[in-house]
């Protein structure tokens, strides 16, 4: 098969031809036909994870088709090649405690595609524990919008609705406007509060605002305009991009007894970053992490895709096919080469 492959950490990656996966006894073989572009992606060929074995193939946000099913996936359990599924970017065992409490996104024995084992910037890819993890799409959610939820949006979803415990009447900023940034304003603004989208990128701040928040420029004194312009301070606030600077100023951004979620990841040296202590304390702040979603919540999003209660389709700011990953990935490093809005591989 096709595949992205890195043989060192900040190298630069290549298409090269590999051996197809081997699909294990109780997992599945999918055939990616769309995957998301992330910035963890771009944190993992830094070598920013530990877990990441070389070479490698990163990829983590796919839709396909499943191509092949391991002998111990049981007759009854649903499944069929051919079925067109997505999965989340932590798969989980299905046995650890946590598993069984049913937190599949902490599970102590979780598999990444893309980070455990090689991910979907390839014609194929592994998915453990297919009956748990495998999640159906609904036949009107096409493979590029299905890819698009596959992370970023689902870890919004996840952060804004249960974690940061969104309720009506409430004010809510925004730290960051990047694929996981957009899809959390988006959500957000279909509840019908009021947002502030924060960012340095006036095209990040213009698909803030096209989406429905109210733009505010980042960097130094982020946190002192957000706070101005929603009357002292928001009631939830999420840093989704990920470094000392925004998690300081979303913490800052807050009202008494408010909320901070952390979406953006924090590694290497930022993940022992400072926080505002004194602020937390005096005005009982709560700072939460929020790590993906798991497979059992996913109908519910899918819902309200399906209804149209969120168009994440809006969110892909342009599709590429898998030659072009290589110079996209490490655009991703590059002060506004990203882009704004997500970037979705099609194959």
């Amino acid at each position: 098969m096709r595949a992205v492959m890195y043989r060192g950490f900040g190298d630069e990656p290549e298409l090269v031809e590999v051996d197809r996966p081997a699909c294990p006894p109780r997992g599945a073989v999918v055939r990616v036909r769309a995957t998301g572009l992330c910035r963890s992606d771009w944190h993992g060929w830094m070598g920013h994870d530990a877990g990441i074995a070389l070479p490698h193939v990163p990829g983590h946000e796919f839709a396909g088709e499943i191509a092949e099913l391991g002998s111990e996936v049981a007759d009854d359990s649903g499944w069929a090649v051919g079925d067109r599924v997505t999965a989340p970017f932590i798969c989980a065992c299905g046995r650890c405690a946590e598993c069984l409490a049913g937190n599949e996104q902490v599970c102590d024995a979780q598999r990444q595609p893309g980070f455990t084992h090689w991910g979907s910037f390839a014609e194929y890819v592994v998915v453990d524990e297919a009956a748990l993890n495998l999640i159906r799409l609904p036949d009107s959610l096409g493979f590029v919008e299905a890819a698009s939820l596959g992370c970023r949006f689902a870890t919004a979803y996840r952060a804004i609705i249960t974690r940061g415990r969104l309720h009506p009447g409430e004010q809510v900023a925004v730290h960051g406007c990047g694929g996981v940034g957009l899809s959390a304003i988006m959500i957000a603004v279909a509840a019908g509060v009021l947002v502030y989208g924060v960012d340095v990128s006036d095209a990040a701040l213009a698909a803030a605002a096209e989406l429905g928040a109210t733009p505010i420029r980042g960097g130094d004194g982020a946190a002192e305009r957000v706070r101005e312009a929603s009357g002292g301070g928001v009631d939830l606030s999420v840093d989704a991009f990920g470094s000392p600077a925004t998690s300081f100023a979303s913490v800052r951004s807050l009202k008494k007894r408010g909320r901070h979620v952390q979406i953006g990841l924090m590694l290497a040296d930022d993940a022992t970053a400072a926080m505002p202590m004194d602020a937390v304390i005096d005005g009982e702040l709560e700072i939460l992490g929020s790590h993906g979603m798991a497979a059992h919540e996913y109908p519910d999003m899918l819902g309200a895709v399906a209804s149209e209660a969120f168009r994440p389709i809006e969110l892909v700011g342009r599709t590429i096919t898998l030659d072009a990953v290589p110079e996209a990935l490490a655009a991703m490093g590059r002060a506004g080469g990203a882009g704004s809005g997500m970037t979705v591989v099609e194959l």
